[in-house]
């Protein structure tokens, strides 16, 4: 039980090397799904191995042992690495519960913050213009969704580069990248492991947007233009948007040129083998939190009586 419950805990550490060949092997949209579906099982299935070990370790304790009404001594490994695994696993869920919380509730705020400054300036259809001397512009979700661009930034940009600025935000709103963010936020903090996966994540999620844009306004090399002259204007500025609130200006930039200059790429078979190395590592962290957690729980009622050894 305890080798099955070590693989969730363990198998996180390969996701950020996952990750950044994904990006390199898949078309980008195929990445942000593939890597983000796989960095929130990995987190919700480390999660849950956390909890087994906590739960074995209270059950160890008479208190919660005749709370569970157990009439047998649970069988488990030594006490010596049941309770210190239970110890750690108060401190790790502690530690991810407050860190947690404490981003829920800032980027609560910095939402609100930009929905209010969104709805003071001047809008024409899903664009808001906000007075400001400091270049931003970023797609807002929200309802309805918005893209928030200030006139410092405008300024910066002629009239085909803020077009194509636009249809890149609108891309971001368009496929609903903020609920990649906001899950790439949520497992950053369920493992420490999953904190780089984050940034492959949000560079996954800029490059789709890239391409679409491109799509969009039918040139590459525009679209890369406006990107990065956009990102040279605001790279010394410090925006207070949320983290799940896309903007062209981050991750990677030269990178993200480079990948529009370069054109169009047809999916590659290259890609398949990491595809199917993502697929089977969440997979086997399903089974092996599944598996334990019904290793416990049929311990627990041989413990209570209900059956036989």
């Amino acid at each position: 039980m305890t080798a099955l419950l070590l693989l969730p805990l363990l198998l996180p550490f390969a996701l950020p090397a996952l990750a950044r060949r994904a990006l390199d092997r898949l078309a980008p949209a195929a990445a942000l799904w593939a890597v983000t579906a796989c960095a929130v099982v990995l987190a919700g299935c480390s999660l849950g191995a956390l909890g087994v070990f906590l739960l074995t370790g209270l059950l160890k304790l008479p208190l919660f042992a005749a709370l569970g009404e157990l009439i047998h001594p649970l069988r488990t490994a030594s006490d010596l690495v049941v309770l210190p695994a239970a110890a750690v696993s108060v401190g790790a869920l502690a530690a991810c519960a407050w860190t947690l919380v404490r981003s829920v509730l800032r980027q609560t705020r910095a939402f609100r913050t930009a929905r209010t400054e969104a709805g003071r300036g001047p809008a024409a259809g899903d664009l808001c213009v906000v007075e400001s001397v400091r270049p931003d512009a970023y797609a807002l979700p929200g309802r309805p969704h918005r893209i928030v661009v200030t006139t410092a930034m405008l300024r910066c940009l002629d009239g085909p580069e803020r077009e194509a600025l636009f249809a890149h935000e609108r891309a971001h709103n368009d496929g609903g990248h903020h609920y990649f963010l906001a899950a790439a936020e949520l497992a950053a903090h369920c493992h420490p492991a999953l904190r780089p996966v984050r940034e492959s994540i949000r560079l996954a999620a800029e490059r789709a947007a890239d391409e679409a844009a491109a799509a969009r306004v039918g040139d590459r090399r525009l679209t890369a233009r406006a990107i990065a002259r956009a990102a040279l204007a605001s790279q010394a500025e410090h925006s207070g948007r949320p983290a799940f609130a896309a903007a062209a200006t981050t991750g990677p930039v030269p990178q993200r040129v480079r990948a529009l200059l370069a054109g169009a790429r047809a999916p590659r078979r290259a890609g398949r083998p990491v595809a199917a190395l993502l697929l089977v590592c969440a997979a086997v962290s399903c089974v092996a939190a599944a598996a334990g957690l019904a290793d416990v729980h049929h311990r627990v009622e041989i413990a209570q009586g209900d059956q036989r050894p």
